[in-house]
């Protein structure tokens, strides 16, 4: 089994963990902090925007299955790549989008599906393509978080409804029931 590492920023790690635990070919989801200064950092001084880290995922898949690009189309199907600092409710650095990539490879396939899916949107893409750097795990409490906690309300008013439009329009490359 082939594996690769994708550290993707997508505003809240809660969602992102979320959408990514749904595709075929993942094997792995971390929540963490990413593109930073501040060596590991926590939540509560991530939320202070004053460390330059952004919510993050590391996402382990097999590119045989899912294809980096496949991945990465989704992942701007589940964010929206056209706001910085910002990511629905969420707002400050720490919410801005960013592809942290980790090869050559991952930087000349994320800049040609940034160029495919541009005049797809109606303001020029904001999402970062950044040197993948370091990554540091968010606490044990933020893994696996709507999965363990569904009923608080930003998990059934914000993040369950991004995970059925992902459903609907990504059922190539979901796991199956």
């Amino acid at each position: 089994m082939a594996r690769e590492v994708a550290t993707l920023a997508g505003g809240c790690f809660w969602c992102t963990e979320a959408a990514f635990k749904l595709l075929k070919g993942v094997l792995e989801v971390v929540p963490g902090y990413a593109g930073g200064h501040v060596p590991h950092p926590t939540y509560e001084a991530v939320c202070t925007g004053t460390t330059g880290h952004r919510e993050a995922v590391q996402v382990v898949f097999d590119p045989e299955i899912l294809p980096y690009a496949d991945l990465l189309r989704y992942f701007f199907a589940v964010h929206d790549p056209t706001s910085e600092d910002r990511q629905g409710p969420d707002v400050g650095p720490q919410y801005s989008p960013a592809i942290f990539y980790h090869s050559e490879a991952q930087r000349q396939v994320a800049e040609a599906v940034m160029r495919e899916l541009a005049p797809l949107y109606p303001r020029p893409i904001a999402t970062k393509l950044l040197p993948f750097t370091t990554f540091y795990p968010a606490e044990d409490y933020h893994r696996d978080y709507c999965a363990r906690h569904p009923e608080p309300p930003y998990c059934r008013l914000v993040i369950a409804p991004k995970l059925e439009k992902a459903r609907k329009a990504f059922t190539f490359l979901l796991k199956g029931p």
